[in-house]
């Protein structure tokens, strides 16, 4: 949950905490661009967030409670996927492209998706987004011409 509605890198994932919550937002500086970000929490993550233990520094903790590093959070999440019968090259990178995509499959602008992603490049943002984009838009164009 945390991946799919906030689009952060892994490294930024496992250091979100309770502190990180300020005023309905994940506030959040990126730990490989420094970007400062104000996440506003959506309703099923808040809800998720909710039932979390408030002693834990981090959201997310190991079978020996404690913080997880990026790899060894990958390494799980890479686990858990193949148990669950997932193709074998499912990572957290492919829940922040799927943030990054259903912001675009709502109709967001690549300015709106990296404030959320924090991507510094909007043609990252560009590619991670540009199926979802010529879907939305080739749609809109039809509806235009009166075909939608």
């Amino acid at each position: 949950m945390l991946s799919v509605y906030s689009g952060q890198r892994r490294s930024d994932i496992v250091r979100m905490g309770r502190q990180h919550l300020e005023d309905r937002a994940l506030n959040v500086r990126q730990q490989k661009t420094g970007a400062q970000l104000a996440i506003p929490i959506h309703p099923k993550l808040r809800a998720e967030l909710d039932h979390l233990p408030s002693a834990s520094l981090t959201f997310l903790m190991t079978a020996q409670g404690k913080p997880f590093s990026p790899v060894g959070f990958s390494n799980w999440f890479s686990d858990c996927a193949r148990k669950a019968g997932l193709p074998s090259n499912s990572s957290p990178h492919g829940l922040r492209k799927a943030a990054a995509r259903r912001l675009a499959e709502a109709g967001c602008s690549v300015f709106e998706i990296a404030s959320i992603t924090g991507h510094a490049s909007l043609k990252e943002v560009e590619r991670y987004t540009k199926s979802a984009q010529q879907k939305l838009l080739a749609r809109s164009a039809m509806s235009a011409l009166g075909h939608g």
